[in-house]
């Protein structure tokens, strides 16, 4: 199993977006995913609840709910034959509980926005990761994806010098565009929209997921060698 955590504490980045959007390409490439949510929104979840049953299924975890009948173990179980685990995370995350968050996570994936509230939050967050969570650089755990961007503008020239600065990958730039929220709204990713509609948009979308399946590659083939 490949598990995959969408992390970023600023809430309005992008998480359940991305988070939702991996789960559906993973559907439709039969990969048997299941989407974690651990945000008390819920939004992942949701999603799940208006997908059609006609679509490729995607196993659901609301790992938010209190139940305090069943262990927390039992309740964050992944059904046997799963082979990508998609982790949607709250906003307002305590870094404290970073390491608990991404303890066994083979990916990391933070969105940011281009406006300067965000930019400062995400470095906070990125800062975070690195110590409390506990995640090195030279891992190439961690990646990240500019959310909602306006190419020429000059939010996104001030959110591309803050990630030039980083000596972390930016794997993909989606622009801010309705589809998403159409897609939503159905229950839908982009992969599973008419390609004519999403062309453009797929293009970044791939390379966050050549990123992902080229360090899946890379771990397995390490595994092997040891």
């Amino acid at each position: 199993m490949y598990k995959v955590v969408v992390l970023n504490s600023k809430g309005g980045s992008g998480k359940t977006t991305v988070a939702t959007n991996l789960a559906s390409y993973y559907a439709t490439r039969a990969f048997r995913p299941s989407l974690m949510d651990l945000d008390p929104q819920g939004s992942s979840i949701r999603w799940l609840e208006v997908r059609p049953q006609t679509s490729a299924r995607i196993h659901g975890i609301a790992a938010y709910k209190r139940n305090d009948r069943v262990t927390k173990t039992f309740q964050y179980r992944v059904p046997r034959g799963t082979q990508r685990l998609i982790v949607d995370t709250p906003a307002a995350l305590d870094p404290m509980r970073f390491a608990e968050v991404t303890r066994g996570a083979d990916a990391i994936v933070v969105p940011i926005l281009p406006s300067d509230i965000d930019i400062h939050a995400s470095a906070r967050v990125i800062s975070k990761l690195l110590t409390a969570g506990r995640i090195d650089r030279r891992d190439e755990r961690l990646c990240i994806v500019a959310n909602r961007v306006r190419i020429n503008t000059r939010s996104y020239d001030s959110l591309q010098r803050f990630l030039d600065s980083l000596q972390i990958p930016i794997v993909a730039r989606f622009r801010d565009t309705q589809n998403y929220v159409f897609a939503a709204e159905r229950g839908l990713g982009l992969f599973e929209l008419p390609q004519y509609r999403v062309k453009q948009d797929r293009e970044e979308w791939r390379k966050l997921i050549q990123w992902l399946e080229t360090r899946r590659a890379r771990h397995l083939q390490a595994v092997v060698q040891a």
